[in-house]
């Protein structure tokens, strides 16, 4: 599908959710002259408009009440490249120093992730946890040349760089961690020298505590001591329709509403004036193209998928003895495999998902075949054939050399026989001329 049509659905789908799941909009929260203001936000996702979204929002929220300090708490595998320096841009411009923590213990920032990790005022890493593998990954399903995989991967490089560099930690390893596709643990990253982190913390409230006191350098060169003894720490959790978008856009859901939309349309192809069909498969689709722009969509994949389903579809009108069936599930198989262009797990298609869909589908159309073989069997019940097979009485007597008459199928038609058929005898009707019947003793 062409970009432009692809933003063009997801335009729209953001428009009908957004009028659709309104909710009360956050009330800010002033900060008191008291104790002092620190919003803590969770992100638990793949980088991708609608978790910028919400970042850059915490952060607006957080200028606009003149926070001390905004925590994100990042688990992330990754994510768009658009949405991250989004993010960064954002960071870098706020009023409110950002703290990015990396945690709990187990969780990691990779790629995009560390891209937010080092750029962020404050970087912090819970224990048993790592950053980097930040090398760029075609996002379109094709394949980059040596050529633009090098500008590709020097262009990013140079963005950590700068990033590292202005925040005055370890910008050699930050480029590493791009072109070399390179991990750091928490003790790593915090031992080098220059460090990449700033310190290590256990959860929020020892990161608050630890950060009580410290001086920070802002992007702009300015000094900031922070004050978090006591902070009020507000959460801040995702709008009602940012968490239907946000899962609507991973791998899994995308292909399931990719695939109810295809079989809604082809349902309501099948029985026009359904109505319903063509309406939830019309939004699924919607649903699913939005979800399939902010994910590493290989277009060569979701040809297949889509000439997979319309060969199922054609199974019940062209009668190829199964093998349209078999030639449409392993198309839909092999494209479903191939969809997500990725080597992130969390960006992959999972066969759990795509095996029990390719299933359905076979034994949907395995079931609507049966019922097509089967009322192609059943006897005619209207026009001319329906008269074939029908049992009636000789009203006269009928033989080959003269015709007479019989009724049936409540009618009383002109008959002919092969053989002599006295009056009163029962008949069977085994040809139709026109308005001559073909009868038989029966």
């Amino acid at each position: 599908m062409p970009a432009h049509v692809a933003r063009g659905f997801a335009s729209c789908v953001a428009l009908s959710l957004g009028a659709a799941l309104t909710v009360t909009a956050r009330q800010d929260v002033p900060a008191s002259g008291g104790a002092p203001l620190v919003y803590a936000a969770e992100v638990d996702s793949v980088i991708h408009p609608v978790s910028a979204e919400y970042m850059n929002e915490t952060m607006n929220q957080a200028d606009r009440t003149g926070a001390t300090l905004v925590v994100f708490t990042l688990r992330t595998p990754g994510g768009l490249v658009d949405s991250t320096r989004s993010i960064v841009s954002r960071m870098i411009a706020a009023r409110t120093p950002v703290a990015v923590f990396v945690g709990p213990a187990g969780a990691r920032a990779a790629s995009a992730g560390f891209f937010l990790t080092i750029a962020a005022d404050i970087a912090a890493m819970a224990p048993g946890t790592h950053i980097g593998a930040a090398h760029p990954v075609a996002a379109g399903g094709e394949k980059m040349d040596e050529t633009m995989a090098k500008k590709a991967a020097e262009d990013v490089a140079a963005y950590a760089r700068t990033l590292a560099g202005n925040r005055h930690r370890n910008a050699t390893l930050a480029a590493l961690a791009v072109t070399e596709s390179r991990a750091f643990t928490e003790e790593e990253a915090l031992g080098a020298s220059p460090p990449l982190i700033d310190l290590v913390a256990v959860d929020v409230p020892d990161l608050l505590k630890k950060l009580h006191g410290r001086s920070i350098a802002r992007f702009d060169g300015s000094t900031v001591v922070l004050n978090t003894a006591g902070a009020r720490v507000v959460p801040v959790a995702m709008s009602l329709r940012q968490r239907v978008l946000s899962a609507i856009a991973h791998p899994n859901v995308a292909y399931l509403l990719l695939s109810l939309g295809t079989l809604g349309l082809t349902i309501e192809l099948w029985s026009p004036g359904a109505v319903l069909p063509g309406v939830a498969g019309g939004l699924c689709l919607l649903l699913a193209f939005f979800a399939l722009q902010m994910l590493p969509l290989n277009y060569a994949g979701l040809l297949l998928i889509l000439f997979g389903l319309m060969l199922l579809a054609l199974e019940i009108k062209v009668p190829s003895y199964g093998l349209l069936t078999v030639g449409g599930l392993a198309s839909l198989v092999f494209g479903s495999m191939i969809l997500m262009d990725s080597p992130v797990p969390e960006l992959q298609l999972s066969l759990r998902v795509v095996l029990p869909v390719a299933l359905g589908f076979a034994g949907i159309g395995m079931f609507l075949v049966r019922l097509g073989l089967a009322s192609q069997r059943r006897p005619a019940v209207t026009g001319a054939q329906s008269m074939i097979g029908e049992v009636g009485q000789a009203l006269t007597a009928i033989s080959p050399e003269e015709r007479g008459r019989v009724a049936t199928h409540g009618e009383m038609w002109q008959a002919t026989s092969a053989e002599f058929i006295p009056e009163g005898a029962r008949v069977r009707v085994t040809r139709l001329d026109g308005l001559l019947l073909f009868v038989s003793k029966d």
